[in-house]
């Protein structure tokens, strides 16, 4: 038992910690999800985000220690995220003649995910940094905590709000649209990429080609969309308060 333990100090300390663990409960995760026939409950970054901070909670691993070696993992999100321009340019001819119909559905929709989080902070009379931290929820993580941060929000708690906004929308989408009717594949890929950002787009892909091409353009618009658009709209709300 001392040995398991002196083996487990060895490890939990070493940089390739973060990186082993995560894949290893990623390739995990993920073969449980295709057995389960993708169902949204089953998301692989749920169950991996579970077990990882069970893990490094029960373990008492520093996340310092966890993220030295699960870095390497965090570099290839770039690359991942370039990597969703290829069905983008798949169907460039088809997104060229929906150009503006697009931009318009992304900046409405941003408008009412963002003003619809702001708007119930603000009747729950929640502190302004909060509100302030809520406000860019739809975009993805590393944008929303640049966002907040110019807002004069908490990057760190904007992270964590557009996480849980990413969980929700990537569960619950799937019987949302059922219930709704919504059965076109484009727009069911548009609808997740434009509120639940690189996690909903995630979703798409692995549920349909057309739904991820149509959220990675949503993911892509709403980036652009709310860096230009939420600081003005901070600023317009300074003026008229």
């Amino acid at each position: 038992m001392s040995e398991f333990v002196q083996l487990w100090v060895y490890l939990s300390s070493a940089p390739l910690f973060g990186l082993t663990s995560t894949l290893v409960v990623y390739v995990l995760v993920q073969w449980a999800y295709e057995r389960l026939d993708h169902a949204p409950w089953a998301n692989p970054v749920l169950w991996s985000v579970l077990a990882l901070g069970s893990v490094l909670v029960a373990t008492g691993t520093p996340y310092q220690t966890y993220f030295a070696g699960a870095q390497f993992v965090h570099v290839l999100l770039g690359p991942a995220v370039v990597a969703l321009g290829w069905p983008l340019w798949q169907r460039r001819s088809e997104l060229r003649s929906r150009g503006m119909a697009l931009v318009l559905a992304a900046t409405v929709g941003g408008a009412a995910a963002a003003g619809s989080a702001v708007l119930l902070a603000w009747a729950f009379d929640l502190p302004a940094d909060v509100i302030r931290s809520l406000a860019p929820k739809s975009t993805t993580a590393p944008v929303a905590m640049g966002i907040a941060e110019r807002l004069g929000g908490i990057p760190a708690l904007a992270a964590v709000f557009a996480v849980l906004t990413g969980m929700v929308g990537a569960l619950s989408g799937k019987y949302l649209f059922d219930l709704l009717g919504v059965r076109d594949w484009a727009v069911r890929g548009f609808a997740l990429g434009t509120a639940s950002h690189g996690i909903g787009a995630a979703r798409a892909l692995q549920v349909h080609a057309d739904a991820g091409a149509y959220a990675g353009i949503a993911l892509g618009l709403q980036v652009l969309i709310a860096s230009l658009l939420l600081p003005l709209a901070a600023r317009a709300v300074a003026w008229l308060g």
